[in-house]
């Protein structure tokens, strides 16, 4: 008796939403290089000119990824800690969307038609510094200064050689053997005493700037009041 192969379910219909999340796969796994119509169409079993059904070209891909970067990101609003603590937490976010997507660094702000997500995440965050009491002016040093920092270190952490010192140490051992002691001894006394200790971290310095960061924002605000 001859078997017969199993009937295949129906294939999930095309669209807008699955060509997006398609697309950030690719860039997740290969960087935006690696994002091309064909290697989308490729990576949805559909031809190359079903894509543009859904997107115009591959500006509107781009468009379309930043825009779901910032739709994983927590819209900011008030909360009991105030305004510190929702920029807080709209900062960790951030950097851990950017960690999953970290192609998305040098995009995030150059987009000239931003999305839906996009721009509701600015003026929600906006929103929190107005109504706190940031004059304009200062609620623009704010958010200048949050985002530098934010995309700053998730762009230096992202280009680490290793991830952290504890998972690579002969990494981190051999670098610390490049240099002579004698000649940088500043240098030899960071990368012996503070990253090749256990326990070290790069990622635990972003809550330290982020604090210093905060402190200055505080002062501002008095300032300004």
């Amino acid at each position: 008796m001859t078997s017969t192969p199993a009937a295949r379910g129906p294939r999930a219909p095309l669209t807008r939403e699955r060509v997006l999340q398609h697309a950030a796969r690719l860039a997740d796994a290969g960087g935006l290089g690696s994002l091309t119509m064909r290697s989308l169409a490729q990576a949805l079993a559909v031809q190359p000119m079903s894509l543009y059904h859904h997107v115009a070209n591959k500006e509107d891909i781009l468009d379309g990824l930043v825009d779901l970067v910032f739709a994983e990101v927590p819209v900011p609003e008030e909360e009991p800690g105030g305004w510190r603590a929702a920029m807080e937490h709209r900062a960790r976010a951030m950097r851990e969307a950017l960690a999953r997507h970290p192609w998305a660094v040098g995009l995030m702000e150059t987009r000239t038609t931003p999305g839906t997500a996009n721009l509701r995440h600015h003026n929600a965050t906006l929103g929190v510094l107005r109504r706190a009491g940031f004059s304009l002016a200062a609620a623009g040093h704010a958010y200048a200064l949050l985002d530098s920092y934010i995309y700053g270190f998730a762009l230096q952490e992202a280009g680490l050689p290793v991830g952290t010192p504890d998972a690579d140490p002969e990494v981190v051992e051999a670098m610390a053997r490049s240099f002579s002691p004698e000649e940088l001894p500043y240098l030899a006394e960071m990368a012996m005493d503070r990253a090749m200790q256990p326990g070290y971290s790069f990622g635990a310095e972003f809550d330290v700037g982020l604090g210093i960061i905060l402190d200055g924002l505080a002062a501002l605000l008095d300032q300004d009041g």
